[in-house]
């Protein structure tokens, strides 16, 4: 939804141009339509601690209109476990809010965008606002009068506020999303409302696929196979569909161009639901049809239960599938630690307090009164005992979902979580609870969230880490980013190292935070361990500006690894990923890799004798066009592009790079040819040199005039020839059926225009073929 005058994402416009050399990335995930609507969409950001910022960071990247920051409350030393905006120096009381500290940095990040501080709500609104207060509700109202799209609460605010400021966001027609993290633990909930429309659910292209038969039922229902060769259709129920160039469909059961819904009856079967004919008979039965079916995407109206309904029931929506029963005592004891705070003047456990970590376990007990073990026990004091703590990995996973709920709410585009999430990784807590004396801070640092959580010992060991980062891109800039908050190289023996042989465009600033526009030109290396130094100034990092690969092994060699503890892989392609992979294998270094495509990413851990490396596992194959299909049978898209870019290959630049060989090396370039392909070579060489050699731009357009009379007429006719329209095969099916599409003959026309592209293509092909031919 998107304003206070009922605007929603689908309606709303932007004004300004699209800056395509900024947001081009984003722009192929996104289209122009939505990210139109994102810059004419305005966000409210409650609470600018380590989650705030990050989403704060992800929504003024991706380039929506505006976003207000509101955040009363002072900086802690636990802020700066995932906040990379605040330092040391802004712990004192005078510093400031801590949305009035990071708001000029994150105004920095995108030109385009209004990025503002709200100073009139304080501690007190927030903390005392709900349902009936007039007061509060009056200034809480403020942040909604120029239209707000979202509005996102990033620290733990009283249930009453967060069910007053749902309502109002369900007032104003406005999206609510409300996110904490406590430790290794974090949850998010999302209501955009009672009719949010959602304009395309998924953002994958329309699912394609080709007609096999249309089977009519003796009750009258009517069911389309699809051909198995071209894999599964991609439909679900309630999609929609049309037809196109049909062949031997009834067209009483499906015409061209007319919209279906279908029903799921299978993998390459579904139902037409608004049709329906008279079974039983001669009508009844499988019709072997071809043609091609085209999803055709519609906007879907969801509808949302609001925090205050579903805060007593138990949430479903599983992270990990091998945690099924996470969610709902996960559940439980986020509401046992909001009630805990409510009930000790908002103030969370410190870390190892076991008697407050057992008073919300015991209030987790009463909101679940079943299914308890000594695991899940377990999890729940940890949880409490960290719940100060505020970790940057956490705060940059839980940000990215959150900015991309954010994108959702303002674009309209890709379904939304509905209610609530819980995400946790509790893998990396310690079997037992540590005692006060290892959680607990010795003074104020950055490092304190990390020490309530994993220990000082634990601590001590990320400081000393020295780890090589291969690639300082997207992913880079933001394992970097973590690094710093963590500590990792920051000790007496730690060092990071990071290399990019690339320099910064435009572009990359769209995703990649680190870098500002006068950074454009120079490397991204030097320039993102400088900007994470300044994060972090005991950072030990060294920048190098060359590609890992055998040429480079006297830079990266056995002394490099041999200093090692780890190495992450930040890389866009596959080769360097399985060379890195070797290295990693040979020196016995755990290696950390990662990638992303569009709004798809992947993560995977390799740990030496203990989990499988990168490269043991392969992706299959791209299945190969047969030969015979290119040159007889196309009948996808595809095939018809293989056949134009072999035949490009074959006649505009295999002949010229034989004949120049040729002209060049003489006798000695025949000699080096293989065997069984000298003589069609030889034949190539003459026929280019001397049989059809043009001596003038006519000769060009003679040859390519032939050329379209021999392979759109000629190569035709002769396979109708061996192949009539109605030949039978020795099963009695029609030799024309399937994937098999019958062709036609073309007679030269040189006004003829295609009536899908509305190009003269018999007239073009011989205008491009004779003008290449006069290049060559």
């Amino acid at each position: 939804m998107s304003s206070s005058s009922g605007t929603t994402p689908m309606e709303a416009t932007a004004t300004a141009e699209v800056d395509e050399k900024l947001y081009s990335r984003q722009l192929y995930v996104m289209g122009h339509e939505a990210q139109r609507r994102m810059m004419a969409s305005r966000a409210v950001v409650i609470g600018l601690s380590g989650l705030g910022v990050e989403v704060s960071k992800n929504c003024i990247l991706a380039g929506i209109s505006g976003i207000t920051l509101c955040d009363p409350f002072p900086a802690t030393s636990y802020d700066l476990g995932g906040n990379f905006y605040l330092s040391e120096q802004h712990l004192n009381d005078n510093s400031g809010s801590r949305a009035s500290l990071v708001c000029d940095s994150l105004s920095e990040l995108n030109p385009y965008v209004d990025v503002s501080n709200d100073t009139t709500i304080t501690q007190e609104t927030l903390l005392d606002y709900s349902t009936n207060d007039a007061k509060n509700d009056s200034i809480v109202s403020e942040l909604f009068s120029g239209g707000v799209t979202c509005v996102v609460v990033t620290i733990p605010l009283p249930d009453e506020t967060i069910v007053a400021l749902n309502r109002k966001c369900r007032e104003a027609n406005a999206s609510f999303i409300y996110s904490v993290t406590a430790g290794v633990f974090g949850q998010v909930f999302c209501d955009f409302g009672d009719n949010f429309v959602c304009s395309d659910t998924n953002g994958n292209p329309p699912a394609t696929s080709q007609l096999d038969s249309i089977i009519l039922d003796d009750d009258g229902t009517v069911v389309v196979k699809v051909l198995e060769d071209g894999g599964r259709h991609g439909l679900e129920t309630g999609d929609v569909v049309t037809f196109s160039r049909l062949q031997n469909a009834p067209e009483e059961l499906v015409q061209e161009k007319k919209e279906y819904k279908v029903k799921f009856t299978g993998p390459y079967t579904f139902q037409l639901t608004d049709v329906s004919a008279s079974g039983g008979g001669e009508n009844t039965g499988t019709r072997a049809a071809q043609g091609y079916i085209t999803q055709v995407k519609k906007p879907v109206t969801l509808h949302f239960k609001s925090y205050e309904e579903l805060l007593p029931e138990t949430p479903t929506t599983l992270s990990d599938f091998s945690k099924f029963d996470r969610p709902a005592f996960l559940h439980a004891a986020f509401r046992a630690l909001t009630q805990y705070r409510e009930q000790h003047g908002h103030e969370l456990p410190k870390p190892g307090d076991i008697d407050s970590a057992k008073e919300i376990l015991e209030l987790a007990r009463k909101i679940q009164t079943d299914d308890w073990d000594e695991k899940k026990e377990r999890i729940v004091m940890q949880l409490a005992s960290g719940s100060r703590a505020i970790l940057s990995p956490m705060c940059a996973a839980l940000g990215g979902m959150v900015g991309q709920e954010v994108l959702k709410a303002c674009s309209g585009k890709f379904t939304p979580l509905s209610g609530f999430f819980y995400l946790d990784a509790d893998e990396a807590l310690p079997e037992t609870m540590l005692s006060v004396e290892e959680v607990t801070p010795s003074s104020p640092s950055r490092y304190d969230s990390q020490i309530a959580v994993f220990g000082k010992t634990m601590q001590q060991k990320l400081l000393e880490l020295r780890y090589f980062l291969v690639g300082a891109g997207a992913i880079g800039c933001e394992m970097l980013k973590n690094w710093a908050l963590m500590g990792v190289g920051c000790g007496d023996k730690g060092h990071v190292y990071v290399t990019d042989m690339d320099r910064i465009e435009k572009s990359n600033l769209s995703r990649q935070f680190l870098f500002r526009n006068t950074d454009i030109n120079h490397f991204k290396s030097a320039c993102a361990a400088r900007a994470v130094q300044g994060m972090n100034p005991s950072l030990k990092i060294t920048a190098y500006q060359d590609k890992v690969a055998p040429d480079t092994e006297d830079i990266f060699g056995d002394d490099f690894y041999d200093n090692l503890d780890g190495v992450c892989t930040a890389l866009d392609n596959v080769e360097a990923r399985l060379y890195v992979d070797q290295r990693c294998l040979f020196y016995r270094l755990p290696m950390l890799e990662s990638g992303t495509l569009g709004t798809k990413g992947n993560t995977q851990v390799v740990v030496p004798n203990l989990t499988e490396n990168y490269g043991a596992t392969r992706d299959p194959p791209e299945k190969s066009i047969p030969v015979c299909t290119l040159k007889n049978f196309p009948n996808q898209i595809q095939h018809t592009l293989q056949w134009a870019r072999d035949y490009f290959e074959g006649e505009f630049k295999q002949t010229a790079e034989d004949v120049n060989a040729y002209l060049k090396n003489g006798e000695a370039y025949l000699d080096s040819l293989q065997p069984n392909t000298k003589l069609e070579t030889l034949k190539t060489i003459q026929r280019a040199l001397v049989r059809e050699r043009p001596e003038s731009l006519e000769d060009c357009v003679v040859w390519a005039r032939l050329k379209f009379q021999d392979l759109f007429y000629n190569q035709i006719r002769q396979l109708l020839h061996n192949f009539p329209p109605d030949q039978l095969t020795s099963t009695g099916t029609k030799f024309w059926s399937g994937s098999k599409r019958c062709p036609n003959a073309l007679s030269f026309d040189a006004v003829d225009e295609c009536e899908d592209a509305r190009l003269k293509n018999h007239y073009d092909f011989v205008v491009a073929a004779a003008n290449l031919r006069a290049q060559i």
